[in-house]
C-alpha cells in the first residue's frame, strides 16, 4: 500500500464555488472532490490522505484567521501521517491576498520553503523523505460581480499568472515533478474555486502522474 498525501487550500478541502456568498462554505462529496477522484483512480494498492484548509497559505500568518500557515502545521501531518511515498503540494491561492503583499516570486519561495521540508524529513520509508509533485494552483478568474471578494485579491488575475514560470524553475531545481494546473483546469463561478468538472479532471490528471512516479507494481 502506497500512501498519499494532499496538502493545499480550499480547493483541496473541495470549497463549492457558489456558496462564496453564503453564511457558511459548501463542500464538494469526498467522491467529487480532486483527491477523491485520485484515490478511486489509483485504486485499492494506494491510500490517499487529504489535508486542505480553506485560507491555507505558504508561509503567511493570516491577522484575520487562525492556523492559516502552511509552514507551521506541516512538520506535524508529515509526522503524523508517516510513513509517507509521496507528497502533492498545491498551495499560493491565498498568497495573492493583498493582505500579504507579495510577489508571484515570493510565493513560489513560500512553496519552496515548505519543499525543502518535505524533502529534509524522515516522513518517508525507513525514515527517508518522501517523493514530492508541485502543483501550481489555478489561475483567478474575473470577480467582477463579487466586489467583495475582488477587494482582497486586486492584482490576483495578473499575479496569479505569472505563478507558472515560478513554480516550474522551482520543480527543475529539486528535481520534483511538477504539474501546471492552469493548462488544465479553470476556476468556477467565484474566479477562485473549482467545480465538479474541474476537480475532475485535476483528480485525473494527478492520478496519471502519481502511477508514473509510483508504479502501483514497484
Amino acid at each position: 500500500m502506497k500512501t498519499v498525501l494532499c496538502f493545499g487550500d480550499s480547493n483541496t478541502w473541495g470549497f463549492i464555488p457558489e456558496s462564496i456568498t453564503a453564511p457558511h462554505p459548501a463542500r464538494h462529496a469526498h467522491d467529487v472532490r480532486w483527491t477523491g477522484v485520485l484515490a478511486r483512480e489509483l485504486g485499492a494498492g494506494f491510500r490517499v490522505i487529504e489535508e486542505g484548509q480553506n485560507g491555507r497559505t505558504t508561509v503567511h500568518d493570516d491577522p484575520f484567521a487562525a492556523v492559516r500557515n502552511g509552514k507551521a502545521v506541516l512538520p506535524a501531518l508529515l509526522e503524523s501521517h508517516k510513513p509517507l511515498d509521496l507528497v502533492v503540494l498545491m498551495l499560493g491561492t491565498n498568497d495573492l491576498k493583498a493582505v500579504f503583499g507579495v510577489s508571484p516570486g515570493e510565493i513560489a519561495n513560500g512553496v519552496r520553503v515548505l519543499a525543502q521540508m518535505i524533502l529534509s524529513s524522515d516522513s518517508g520509508r525507513a525514515a527517508k523523505p518522501p517523493k514530492l509533485m508541485i502543483l501550481c494552483p489555478p489561475a483567478i478568474g474575473q470577480q467582477n460581480h463579487l466586489p467583495d471578494i475582488a477587494a482582497k485579491f486586486p492584482n490576483a488575475f495578473k499575479d496569479s499568472r505569472e505563478l507558472p514560470r515560478h513554480y516550474e524553475a522551482l520543480a527543475a531545481s529539486l528535481g520534483c515533478p511538477y504539474l501546471n494546473t492552469q493548462t488544465l483546469i479553470t476556476a468556477g463561478s467565484d474566479g477562485i474555486h473549482l467545480d465538479a468538472s474541474a476537480h475532475a479532471a485535476l483528480g485525473k490528471t494527478v492520478a496519471t502522474a502519481v502511477k508514473s512516479i509510483l508504479p502501483p507494481d514497484a
